[in-house]
């Protein structure tokens, strides 16, 4: 028992020793749970670091990485403070707690801390840009105007520059020139939605409905997965009168998003209108489900249900509005109106006369104040829970619209915000996957299935192409399992599985270096362990892509970490693609050798194909990536990312028909990006 806690304790990075010997380690796979995204991991990390050194600026910063990423924005800038208490010359924690301050509302902190970078980096794009946006977020404007004249000057070609103008120009309230740099955004990059979404709200506020329309459909098309390009659609379809398409696009959010509470709440007003009560009702339910206190969804609830003579429902939901808001008349009168159906004419005539009275009052208000009642608007914000404003369509609150409209494009992972084709990620064996309601394909090895059931795994495996970061009760879970599994190795040191759990265990907590010492301990002792050559391809694929994309995790940098540190899919882009294996490198032929290994050891297992077929597309090597993957095909018709990603290598080599069909079947197997594709590759 002494043994074990000892190993734990070894493992978790806790004893003084640790911090005196390999404090550089730790940090270095605390950068690669950052780097694969497993935030919470890669704060324990970095605790530990801090606790043996504290003195380290590092540590800190790197901790603020991952807190921001999880949207804690007040520990990201104190963390930052303490970076740079610790180093003052740390630029990239001074852009890092700008970005924090700015999302916590701090606008004139994040302009000094931008104000440091610049003084450092003058042509720093990141900067650049959102100087300008934290000066319109202060309603600078000239302020903004300056520093967004500069970046364009200095990068013509920078598509969200134009965006984040235009944004400018609107909050401006010229127009003109708002639709003259959305316009030139979208010649800069017509694959990418955001400018046709940003231009199609444009033309809505100004009432042209058909060219709203028009961009609108062009942003669904290119983000077929975004659903707030199909609840502004829909909206624009409703000022149209077009009832059926907007309740389409209700209907579509919903079935990508079934909690979207702005979809749900605005399909039951249109269920209401078309008469289909019972299922408006249903929408309404998990409104009120989900915001209790939702009244204006009560109320259109309790109008409902009078409709399908459910007095005493109507009565509950009316009741618990007018407690709130006894000046609201509409309700008065809906009660009215009930309790005359229930016979009871006093409580009626009592409720008709205070609403009559209510609405003769507030007529004279407004008389008086010269308003008329009657809004140019059919929307109201998510926010505004004027109960008088109970028939009007939900739009998302302006500061959640400004939210999407800087931070997603002008912030964080800026590299990442163009429009990529990008291949369908590469299989790995592990215990989790990512949950995803669109996709719900099972993959299914015999290989996979066999060592399951021999249950010498501490968990169940399985196949995919989406991982997940652990929350922290796996992380726990799998630091003991590294204890177990050491101690059961000191006991019989040649048990390949035990190696092969361990650096499952190892995989998972991103610690490559010890996972691929264990896999190639688990092939010395099995030399026919298919799985081991697998996983073992991976990581040593995953080890390269933090070279290749992190270089020597550079540590003076006039580019922010958020940039680097925050990865999606590899990504290309046609005609030419990003190269992270270079022929001839030790990695690459390691990956090779082992793909190849699988292959000759189970000639059926298709995700070596695939695998391996990634490894070479990225090579440029396009003709032996479409052999690999035609391979995988042939043994599975029904691989859908194969044929999405053997589509993207046809295009590579001008195989323009054939590529199409390959995405046409990727589409009808549920892989929606395919249909972005095939738009943008027949025009």
């Amino acid at each position: 028992m002494k043994k074990k806690i000892l190993l734990l304790f070894v493992l978790l990075s806790s004893l003084p020793a640790i911090g005196q010997i390999n404090t550089d380690r730790v940090i270095l796979i605390g950068r690669n749970a950052l780097y694969y995204e497993d935030y919470v991991l890669a704060i324990q990390y970095f605790n530990q670091v801090i606790k043996a050194k504290p003195y380290l600026a590092e540590p800190y910063y790197y901790r603020a990485v991952a807190k921001y990423f999880l949207d804690d924005f007040k520990g990201a800038s104190d963390d930052c403070t303490l970076a740079v208490d610790r180093n003052p010359y740390m630029t990239r924690a001074y852009q890092l707690r700008a970005d924090a301050l700015q999302s916590q509302g701090d606008y004139d902190g994040a302009l000094a801390d931008y104000v440091v970078s610049l003084e450092n980096y003058p042509n720093d794009k990141f900067t650049l840009i959102n100087l300008g946006v934290v000066n319109i977020q202060k309603k600078e404007y000239d302020q903004a105007e300056k520093y967004l004249e500069t970046l364009l000057k200095t990068y013509p070609t920078y598509t969200q520059g134009y965006m984040v103008r235009g944004a400018l120009y609107q909050e401006k309230g010229d127009t003109l020139k708002a639709f003259e740099n959305y316009t030139e955004a979208i010649k800069q990059d017509k694959y990418l939605s955001q400018p046709y979404s940003m231009r199609g709200l444009l033309y809505y506020y100004k009432q042209d409905f058909d060219n709203a329309l028009a961009d609108f459909d062009e942003a669904v098309r290119l983000e077929p997965l975004f659903t707030g390009n199909y609840i502004n659609r829909g909206l624009v379809r409703y000022s149209k009168n077009d009832l059926r398409g907007a309740m389409s696009d209700y209907d579509k959010v919903i079935d990508l998003d079934p909690n979207n509470l702005i979809a749900r709440f605005n399909r039951g007003l249109l269920r209401s209108q078309v008469g289909d009560d019972n299922r408006a009702i249903e929408d309404f339910d998990i409104v009120i489900r989900f915001e209790p206190d939702n009244l204006i969804a009560y109320f259109n609830r309790a109008l409902i249900k009078n409709n399908i003579g459910d007095y005493k429902g109507s009565l509950e939901d009316l009741n618990a509005v007018l407690a709130e808001f006894p000046e609201f008349y509409h309700g008065f009168y809906a009660r009215a109106e009930i309790k005359r159906r229930q016979n009871d004419l006093k409580g009626a005539e009592r409720d008709f006369n205070y609403a009559r009275n209510e609405e003769a009052r507030k007529n004279r208000e407004m008389t008086a104040g010269n308003i008329t009642e009657e809004d140019a608007s059919k929307t109201r914000e998510k926010s505004d829970k004027d109960i008088d404003k109970f028939n009007m369509l939900v739009v998302a609150d302006k500061t959640e619209e400004e939210k999407s409209k800087y931070n997603n494009d002008t912030r964080g992972r800026i590299q990442n915000q163009q429009v990529k084709l990008s291949l369908e990620p590469k299989f790995v064996v592990t215990y989790y996957e990512k949950h995803n309601d669109l996709r719900r394909f099972v993959y299914y090895s015999p290989l996979i299935d066999g060592l399951n059931k021999e249950a010498v795994l501490p968990k169940k495996l399985r196949l995919t192409n989406s991982e997940t970061s652990l929350n922290e009760l796996q992380i726990q879970e799998h630091f003991r399992s590294i204890g177990d599994l050491s101690m059961q190795i000191a006991n019989d040191s040649t048990n390949a599985y035990l190696y092969f759990g361990r650096a499952m265990d190892y995989m998972l907590i991103q610690d490559f270096t010890s996972a691929i010492e264990d896999l190639n301990t688990a092939i010395r002792f099995d030399s026919k362990f298919t799985l081991a050559y697998f996983n073992l391809a991976v990581v040593y694929t995953k080890q390269l892509e933090l070279k290749e994309n992190v270089p020597e995790y550079q540590s003076g940098t006039n580019q922010s970490d958020l940039a680097t540190l925050g990865k999606t899919k590899t990504e290309s882009a046609l005609p030419t693609s990003t190269t992270i294996l270079e022929k001839g490198n030790i990695e690459h032929e390691l990956i090779i050798k082992n793909y190849n290994k699988v292959i000759e050891l189970n000639p059926e297992f298709i995700y070596a194909y695939y695998n391996r077929a990634e490894v070479r597309y990225r090579q440029n090597d396009y003709r032996a990536a479409i052999l690999d993957y035609n391979e995988a095909l042939r043994r599975d018709p029904a691989f859908a990312e194969a044929y999405y990603n053997r589509g993207l290598s046809r295009f590579q080599v001008k195989d323009k028909d054939r590529a199409l069909d390959d995405m046409r079947k990727a589409g009808e197997m549920g892989i929606v990006e395919a249909y972005s594709i095939i738009k943008r590759m027949t025009e």
